[in-house]
């Protein structure tokens, strides 16, 4: 397995290597509260990973976690997991791996003396409050150290394990600019079961807006994807943004479903085995890749902007670039405010 390149020798906590190819390799995990899950702990040679080109609003992310428990058929993720010879399918979904020194490494590249204190995104690859967190409680060490050093930052969460934290990241959006944004695709209690397996249910996502909106947070929500033929009606569309509206989100955006390498196989077998007469009209829809076909996209958006606009959800809508789709746009509140240059200025004098 290409894992060689996580050892960090004397700054880590360990250095062997037990299994072929995985130089920071500490031990495999399989914990009964996590049935059917394998945790791999390695050390990182770094936290803060460079976003390549310039697509994305945000030149830094941090992924304490690789692979993911909610085990999303449409993940868009899944790819990744090839990178370290483990398949995109049941192993994106039982197999992950947990950085645990991530927290540590993150406090020594942001003391350095190029660190600018740009915007830092989480949850772009794999949710980091995924089931894991509850074990292993990664992020409380990587909030304080983002606002430690006066850097903002970003979390994309369909995990509700976020709550937890809501104090610590009240506290620290005292100091620096934070995004918040949860996902929730539908309201649809059995097909999340199905689509969405290890996932908080709707209502508790939304509740978990709810929360954040009630300590003065800006949310923003990610109505990502939008199935075709299967939650795209203007009647879901409207009770879902109805209910994130009345839960207090600050901005909402939609998005129809995206079928990358890697997650278009896993998605269509799911689709096969739940709803066998919509293989072929998909296939029609996605015939030319990834993304859904043009006069699809059009329509959605037609059905969308009014019902955006009945719930006060739309305008304003923040910049593109959102991970797995460069066009699409970021909701109200899921990303930092840009900060005035004289409040920076000041602020960086006080570190």
């Amino acid at each position: 397995m290409r894992w060689g390149a996580q050892r960090v020798g004397a700054d880590g906590v360990g250095e062997d290597e037990v299994l072929p190819g995985m130089g920071g390799y500490l031990r495999t995990v399989r914990a009964p509260e996590f049935a059917g899950m394998v945790f791999h702990e390695v050390e990182a040679r770094s936290a803060l990973n460079k976003v390549a080109g310039g697509a994305m609003p945000f030149g830094w992310t941090i992924n304490p976690y690789r692979g993911c428990s909610h085990a999303c058929r449409y993940c868009f993720a899944r790819n990744s997991h090839s990178y370290l010879e483990l398949d995109t399918g049941e192993d994106f979904d039982r197999q992950v791996v947990v950085k645990v020194n991530v927290a540590r490494v993150l406090q020594r590249e942001l003391r350095g003396r190029r660190w600018a204190r740009e915007h830092v995104a989480m949850g772009t690859n794999t949710d980091p409050y995924q089931r894991a967190e509850g074990r292993y409680r990664l992020m409380p060490g990587v909030i304080t150290a983002l606002a430690r050093s006066g850097t903002p930052f970003s979390v994309l969460t369909k995990g509700t394990l976020l709550a937890r934290d809501l104090p610590l990241i009240a506290d620290a959006a005292k100091d620096v600019s934070v995004g918040l944004g949860v996902s929730i695709a539908l309201t649809d209690r059995s097909l999340q079961a199905s689509l969405e397996p290890g996932t908080p249910t709707p209502a508790a996502r939304l509740d978990l807006v709810r929360r954040i909106a009630d300590l003065g947070l800006r949310c923003g929500v990610m109505i990502a994807p939008v199935l075709p033929m299967l939650t795209d009606s203007e009647e879901a569309l409207d009770e879902l943004l109805g209910r994130i509206a009345a839960a207090g989100a600050a901005g909402a955006t939609v998005l129809a479903l995206h079928l990358r390498p890697g997650t278009r196989d896993w998605f269509m077998a799911w689709l096969a085995r739940e709803y066998p007469a919509l293989v072929e009209p998909y296939r029609r829809l996605y015939s030319r890749g990834a993304y859904v076909d043009k006069r699809y996209r059009e329509m959605l958006s037609a059905r969308v902007v009014p019902l955006l606009r009945r719930h006060r959800l739309g305008g304003g809508a923040e910049q593109r670039g959102l991970p797995g789709d460069e066009q699409g746009r970021w909701s109200r509140g899921s990303l930092p405010r840009k900060a005035d240059p004289e409040d920076l200025g000041e602020q960086l004098a006080l570190l």
